[in-house]
């Protein structure tokens, strides 16, 4: 039986502070609205009951911030895309930015077991002064228990439309991409941080997020495998490939805090699920 479900999720900045209102259809939730840093920046956890995607899923997510509102999103665990009996599981992603709002998309890793038939997508919408820090963490297969991606195929759509587009299909029996050297290398977690904004990107703080990305790299166990750019002038994405998503989610979290001090001031803040 496959689940059908939506979330609208609203932020406004009202009275000095950012408040969420949200609708839903079946089994996805936000959490109580959590202010650590004070009103102005509104913390969610997003969680979904049924704890996983089966062939036929398709809930839809979507999130709107208004101008001057700040919020940051996250999840209590994986989102897991299960074996599928020939329907694809489909999780889409809208999220649209007033001018002067600020997000951050900090959901935890996708699992992709095996023989999922799965599809991520994930769209941007940014008001001219709108800016935006995420993630995106995907696992192909569980290692660590012993279930390779031996089967399936899974599907991840990233864009802004008209300034940015990554779509990548990894399907499990080409070998080519999936242990080639100009593929995964047998690697089997690809993750990518990416700073957004809805207008072009003063060069001085383009730089700052280069050389503050570049340096979380340096020192680390992946930075063999990592690799920050601007493809455009709206558009700073760090991309990593490695064996396991721990280290993966260890250099994002390093260099979202040093993207979060330097373009905006902010000292990081990790949401407190993270910690429980």
């Amino acid at each position: 039986m496959s689940w059908k479900a939506a979330l609208d999720v609203g932020y406004r900045y009202e009275s000095q502070r950012t408040v969420a209102r949200h609708s839903h259809l079946g089994p996805l939730r936000i959490l109580q609205s959590l202010y650590p840093e004070g009103g102005a920046i509104c913390h969610n956890v997003l969680v979904h009951p049924p704890g996983g995607l089966v062939g036929g899923d398709t809930p839809g997510i979507g999130v709107d911030v208004g101008s001057g509102a700040h919020a940051l999103i996250t999840t209590p665990g994986a989102t897991r895309f299960y074996r599928s009996l020939g329907e694809p599981a489909v999780q889409d992603i809208r999220i649209r930015l007033e001018s002067g709002a600020r997000l951050e998309w900090l959901p935890l890793e996708a699992i992709c077991h095996p023989g999922c038939i799965a599809q991520n997508r994930l769209s941007l919408m940014l008001a001219p002064g709108a800016e935006m820090m995420g993630w995106d963490i995907t696992a192909l297969g569980l290692p660590a228990s012993g279930q390779a991606f031996d089967s399936g195929s899974f599907c991840q759509h990233i864009e802004i439309p008209g300034v940015w587009l990554e779509r990548g299909r990894m399907a499990a029996d080409d070998p080519a991409l999936m242990n080639g050297a100009l593929g995964l290398a047998s690697r089997r977690c690809i993750a990518s941080l990416f700073f957004c904004t809805g207008s072009a990107i003063e060069r001085g703080r383009q730089q700052q997020a280069l050389d503050g990305a570049r340096e979380a790299m340096q020192t680390h166990s992946l930075c063999d495998s990592a690799g920050v750019t601007s493809p455009n002038g709206q558009v700073v994405v760090l991309r990593v490939l490695s064996p396991m998503v721990e280290p993966a989610m260890d250099l994002l979290r390093r260099v979202w805090a040093q993207w979060r001090l330097t373009l905006w001031q902010l000292q990081p803040q990790l949401p407190r699920i993270w910690s429980t």
